[in-house]
């Protein structure tokens, strides 16, 4: 079979030894004589595999005791709410940085239980940037500061984590989690959604520390406190048992590779040459600005839209899959999670650059 090569944004590519491991493992676990999806999330077999998962992710992030760390479900939507029904904790208001289509659902979600001090924002630039810190507009009464490291549709990434004083930083780390080492201690709460650098969909994780959790909007549903999934090891309900074995999975793969640190460098390796056949051309344009371009979802136009169509079908013929744009900015977009290999950037290069010398 020729190589296939997933550019998707999620739900996106997973590393190829995980999936053959799971499949390997897929009818009976380590001799249980059941598949991780018939166990019960009760059982010893499953909590092994649950308490695993967590310990190699504490590891990979050097996440100290200070800290729960939650796998939950309802994504990083779900996050939007949960994040202000716990965190408020008597205040009124929340700082948000507003730097595209992310930050503009969990502003919108927020409002629904306090007043947004909209901080920064990049909305005049068409989220092509990131407003420096030194314009911002914090409010030091504010219970939390959220945002959104990087913006997978937009393709704008921080290199640099916002200093709020003594306000709790919170992050919505979907598509950059674990694509470089991060300074755990910097923050209130980080959240994630699975489905880009940790697992398949159906799985979020939270990291937040202990001293923000147990005081909840009156009102809150149990299941979206914090503290009750803490008090219940992440099983209030029963979990997604699969994707949560899966994510352990990655996170076993990622440090048989070396490691967050060497993470970084593949992935910064990977993007580099993306953006550097991009700037070489006159034919393809990224419009992120250099100094806030992601490595994780690579934003570009062709010359002329009318040669999108052709552009896609041929990826496609060539193994390249997934490289259409979103609809609300158009264009291609090639997401290189941790799991895509070089080989997979290479062969887009290849492709983009056969591409422009005979359509150009």
């Amino acid at each position: 079979m020729a190589d296939i090569y997933n550019f998707s944004a999620g739900p996106a590519v997973l590393p190829h030894p995980v999936l053959v491991r799971a499949r390997d493992e897929l009818l009976d676990w380590h001799g249980s004589g059941m598949s991780v999806m018939e166990m019960s999330h009760r059982g010893k077999e499953f909590i092994s595999i649950a308490e695993q998962a967590e310990a190699d992710l504490r590891e990979l992030l050097g996440i100290s005791s200070d800290y729960h760390v939650l796998f939950l479900q309802g994504g990083a939507t779900s996050q939007f709410a949960m994040v202000p029904m716990n965190l408020l904790r008597g205040g009124k208001q929340a700082d948000y940085v507003n730097t595209g289509a992310w930050s503009k659902k969990a502003i919108s979600e927020a409002r629904r239980y306090c007043s947004v001090n909209v901080a920064a924002s990049s909305e005049s630039t068409k989220f092509t940037t990131i407003p420096p810190q030194a314009t911002w507009k914090q409010d030091p009464a504010s219970a939390y500061a959220h945002y959104t490291p990087n913006e997978t549709i937009g393709g704008v990434e921080f290199d640099w984590i916002p200093a709020t004083g003594d306000v709790p930083l919170v992050a919505d780390m979907s598509s950059t989690i674990l694509s470089r080492p991060v300074d755990v201690s910097r923050f209130g709460l980080i959240y994630a959604g699975a489905q880009k650098n940790i697992g398949p969909a159906g799985l979020t994780v939270v990291i937040v520390r202990k001293d923000l959790v147990g005081n909840t909007l009156t009102g809150t549903p149990s299941m979206f406190d914090y503290k009750e999934h803490a008090d219940n090891d992440s099983m209030l309900n029963t979990p997604p048992t699969y994707a949560w074995y899966l994510a352990g999975l990655v996170f076993q793969w990622l440090k048989a590779q070396g490691g967050l640190d060497a993470m970084a460098v593949i992935n910064e390796r990977k993007a580099g040459k993306l953006y550097a056949a991009i700037d070489a051309s006159d034919f393809y344009h990224c419009p992120v600005d250099v100094r806030c371009r992601s490595w994780m979802n690579v934003p570009f136009t062709l010359a002329a839209e009318a040669l999108d169509a052709d552009f896609l079908a041929g990826a496609k013929a060539a193994g390249l899959l997934s490289l259409k744009g979103h609809r609300s900015v158009g264009g291609m977009r090639a997401s290189i999670y941790n799991a895509m290999p070089e080989a997979g950037v290479a062969a887009l290069v290849d492709y983009m650059k056969e591409f422009e010398r005979t359509r150009g």
